[in-house]
């Protein structure tokens, strides 16, 4: 495909691009589901918001595997993804042994966290599951150790979060593209805690997480529970901040599927004071898509620690709303997730005025985010964004990134299986 962008006065009436990514998006999530084969009689911009839903939902991949739709120029789309998606996989499977190497000379013990772990236990194959990065979780102890070894394999640190040290290949350059593609710089994010602000009370889940007893080099979980702990929670965090994605639900749908219930008890509260009552959202959303995925009794006894306000709004929740599909910005997203009055009024004052922390966040993803170069959305001050919030809705700045590209492409007939490339397999 074409890296071409559709000028802004070549863009449908927002409300229709509204409406198509919802009813695009819903169909993706059916079908991945259950496939049933049955094309949909869609116009074709609505095939291209299927385009643009697909990959803001990291699926393109998965459904060159499983759907049944039949759609020539929709079936070479995501032929190409797939093949994008396999051969970086491979670039991100020998980086992981590099990894492994170096650390366990350095006697550095390191987790390989979400998708190397959902690989390494066998439950997608190379093409089908995209990684924007590696995730790896490392002592206190040893976070300076780690730095120094991911330095010395020429990666460099870029910025750093509340969350995570983000690192990029030393003079590497993003990739425009549409979708995935074999040549993008494969980052390393580097934790020292697993947590997630719901929406501003923090979750910590660290000892779920790192092993009792880890070994130099690359660890796994200590138990499935424990990979299904932190999927959730990154869920919920996706969830609260409105960017939930299609390929996290099929995560933890494949996970639950090879868990038995004694393995579901780490969520409740393994050398914690209270249960996860933070795993009910996901949970609930996984279940309305992927039917008996998850044991009904195991959430109606987890349902009992969450609370009333955001048990009740998770019950009504479709993944168009808690992901980009939703195409309007909500000034309050997430304020459900708040379970007292203090923690409401702190997530309130976090919108009105963002803290020093939050803007340096913003300001780094601006430097490092191919996606929000050029946004005057993101780089307006506070008080011009709250005018606009009342005076008209405001679309996301992610999802009209990926919609322009897919409405920017040639004709998907256009579309090509990527050539081999000397940089594709490194």
């Amino acid at each position: 495909m074409s890296d071409r962008h559709a000028p802004p006065d070549q863009l449908p009436p927002l409300r229709t691009i509204k409406t198509g990514l919802r009813r695009t998006t819903e169909a993706l999530a059916r079908e991945l589901a259950q496939p049933e084969g049955d094309t949909p009689d869609w116009t074709e911009l609505e095939w291209r918001l299927a385009a643009a839903a697909a990959v803001a939902h990291g699926v393109a991949g998965l459904q060159h595997a499983y759907s049944l739709w039949k759609n020539p120029h929709w079936s070479d789309f995501l032929a190409s993804q797939h093949e994008h998606v396999a051969q970086r996989h491979a670039r991100i499977d020998d980086l992981l042994r590099q990894i492994d190497a170096r650390a366990k000379e350095l006697n550095i013990s390191l987790v390989a966290m979400k998708g190397a772990a959902l690989h390494a236990l066998g439950l997608y194959e190379p093409g089908e599951r995209p990684m924007a990065d590696i995730d790896l979780l490392v002592s206190d102890d040893d976070r300076e150790q780690a730095h120094a070894m991911l330095q010395s394999m020429h990666y460099e640190a870029i910025f750093t979060s509340w969350k995570h040290r983000v690192y990029k290949p030393a003079g590497s350059t993003d990739v425009p593209s549409f979708g995935e593609h074999r040549d993008t710089p494969v980052n390393i994010e580097l934790h020292t805690r697993i947590q997630e602000r719901l929406p501003v009370a923090t979750v910590d889940i660290t000892h779920w997480v790192y092993p009792r007893h880890p070994v130099p080099g690359l660890n796994p979980y200590p138990s499935l529970g424990a990979l299904m702990s932190h999927l959730l929670l990154h869920a919920a965090g996706n969830i609260c901040n409105r960017s939930m994605r299609l390929i996290h639900l099929h995560d933890i749908s494949l996970l639950a599927s090879r868990m038995m219930r004694s393995e579901w008890l780490v969520l409740w509260g393994e050398g914690t004071r209270e249960p996860a009552w933070w795993a009910i959202p996901p949970l609930l959303l996984v279940s309305r898509y992927y039917t008996g995925a998850v044991p009904p009794s195991l959430l109606y006894e987890l349902e009992q620690e969450c609370h009333a306000t955001l048990r009740y709004a998770s019950r009504r929740l479709s993944l168009t709303q808690v992901s980009c599909s939703e195409l309007w910005l909500h000034a309050w997203s997430g304020i459900e997730w708040a379970r007292s009055s203090r923690e409401i009024g702190q997530y309130v004052l976090s919108r009105v005025r963002p803290s020093p922390e939050a803007r340096q966040q913003r300001a780094d993803m601006l430097k490092t985010q191919l996606w929000l170069q050029n946004s005057r959305w993101v780089s307006s001050g506070q008080f011009r964004r709250a005018i606009a919030w009342l005076t008209k809705p405001v679309p996301r700045t992610d999802t009209m990134y990926v919609v322009r590209a897919a409405l920017g492409q040639a004709a998907m007939a256009e579309a090509q299986l990527p050539e081999p490339s000397a940089t594709s397999c490194r």
